[in-house]
């Protein structure tokens, strides 16, 4: 069990939407049945929902306790015993709220205050102003920065800006789940504390990278802030080059709070430019249509069911990216990073697989590149794919293999959800699995050029049925240099 942390106030902006209910206020729970939380840490959550104290565990008691494990009634009534609520409004017109939350903070000043805003974007500046105004910034706050951290380049050095007037650098915490999950954390284990890989962890002997998120479900109900996110924006700018940056990134010289962050920034201004022409020759966007998911038959995007109309950005927004990108350095020069995401594919699931060379003479028949898998989700785990003979006389037949890992089968502890990781993280002060200032804005400058072309086309996108594993364009994307996405290798 690792060290219990100091006391602290959590207040969650947001408290009664979907992220708190379906992630934040299961994994704090777990946080606490495992005795990870002090015993006079509050979570306080803040929304208009008119709640007070009794109505919010209420609903907390309704929405998030059939999907946790309740195996100790007492246990789940202490955390309910933590959980507060006030009503605020974010416009500042009316101060009750605000006045009610420094009250309940009041005599506290002592405790790490952790102000996670599980809201959208636009209302970062906001809140973080009305915090400063009313006094309940302490040289212990932190802010915790959901994701899409603004929609390009300026509108995230804005959103900074505004939170940085009021919070230091290291106060800020911009979370990226992905980062927490387990199989990312093996990642790192398993190329810097293993000194097999590291000979071969470069353009001599890797052929290529994947990674890929897939997902099986549409976007009913969500239309309306899926037009002006999209796939890039979305998965590709945050989920994906975070991964890539793990995969690409340089021994650091330090397990440290500094030394990880700074090799990531160093792979993201590392990336080879997509500009101009080259965005129709390395990138794709596509757009599902009706099909078959999960055998059921499911409506297209257009079609999903909403409260708004489709409109003119509905037709051009994507549902899914790929990239073909480039790390231009000497370790990676000339290796293809092939990243692809999408909705409505035929299964759910984030892996990175790195294929590996032919052996420079093959002196057996049917030898094949080996792979190594990287399975986040589900199903967490590591598959290194080699080649072995077949028992039996005769000639000698060879047959890939994996070597694998299981995180379920070969531990017997349970494998954390990605938010217990980082709340734990943040509640404890760690930074390291968090976005800084630059690696966002790294992004960013990457990515906005492919958006601009994107947006200026006034075409859709690539059309592809649901249920199916992308638009031609994709499969093109990797063909074209004789190559296959993962799923298309031979088994």
């Amino acid at each position: 069990m690792s060290e219990t942390p100091q006391s602290a106030d959590l207040i969650v902006f947001g408290g009664t939407g979907d992220l708190s209910m379906r992630k934040l206020f299961p994994a704090l729970y777990h946080c606490d049945r495992d005795g990870r939380l002090a015993p006079e840490t509050r979570i306080i959550a803040m929304s208009r929902g008119g709640l007070d104290d009794a109505d919010f565990r209420g609903k907390v008691d309704a929405e998030v306790r059939g999907s946790v494990p309740v195996d100790d009634l007492d246990t789940w009534q202490r955390f309910l015993d933590r959980l507060h609520h006030v009503s605020v409004d974010i416009s500042g017109e009316d101060a009750t709220g605000w006045a009610a939350l420094t009250a309940l903070l009041a005599g506290h000043e002592q405790r790490s205050r952790v102000f996670y805003l599980a809201s959208p974007p636009m209302t970062f500046g906001p809140f973080c102003r009305e915090l400063h105004r009313a006094g309940l910034v302490t040289p212990a706050s932190r802010v915790v920065l959901e994701k899409p951290l603004g929609r390009d380049l300026a509108s995230a050095q804005r959103i900074n800006d505004e939170v940085g007037a009021i919070f230091d650098e290291e106060q800020i915490y911009r979370i990226d789940h992905y980062l927490g999950k387990e199989t990312v954390q093996n990642l790192l284990v398993l190329r810097f504390a293993n000194a097999f890989l590291e000979p071969i962890w470069n353009s001599l002997w890797i052929d290529h990278v994947q990674i890929t998120v897939a997902e099986t479900v549409g976007t009913p109900g969500r239309r309306g802030y899926y037009d002006h996110a999209g796939a890039l924006r979305d998965m590709v700018q945050n989920h994906l080059l975070q991964l890539l940056c793990l995969v690409a990134m340089e021994p650091p010289s330090r397990n440290d709070r500094e030394s990880i962050r700074d090799e990531k920034v160093k792979v993201l201004e590392s990336l080879r430019a997509i500009t101009g022409g080259e965005v129709d020759r390395f990138t794709v966007r596509g757009q599902y249509t009706a099909g078959e998911s999960g055998g059921v038959q499911v409506p297209g995007y257009l079609d999903e069911p909403d409260n708004t109309a489709p409109t003119d950005a509905s037709h051009r927004v994507e549902t899914f990216a790929a990239i073909r990108a480039e790390v231009k350095n000497w370790r990676w020069a000339g290796v293809p990073f092939y990243l692809r995401t999408g909705k409505r594919m035929p299964d759910r699931y984030s892996e990175i697989v790195v294929q590996f060379k032919d052996v420079p003479h093959s002196i057996f028949p049917g030898s094949t590149p080996n792979r190594l898998v990287l399975r986040l989700q589900p199903s967490e785990g590591i598959k290194l794919h080699i080649m072995a003979k077949e028992p039996g006389a005769g000639e000698v037949a060879l047959k890939p293999v994996p070597l694998s890992l299981s995180f379920a089968e070969t531990f017997t502890t349970r494998v954390p959800e990605a938010y217990e990781r980082l709340l734990m993280d943040v509640l404890t002060g760690n930074p390291t699995l968090f976005m800084r200032r630059d690696e966002v804005a790294a992004a960013w400058r990457w990515i906005d050029p492919i958006l601009g072309a994107w947006e200026s086309y006034g075409t859709a996108p690539e059309p592809y049925p649901a249920g199916s594993s992308g638009p031609a364009g994709a499969h093109e994307l990797v063909s074209r240099s004789d190559r296959a996405w993962h799923e298309e290798y031979p088994a």
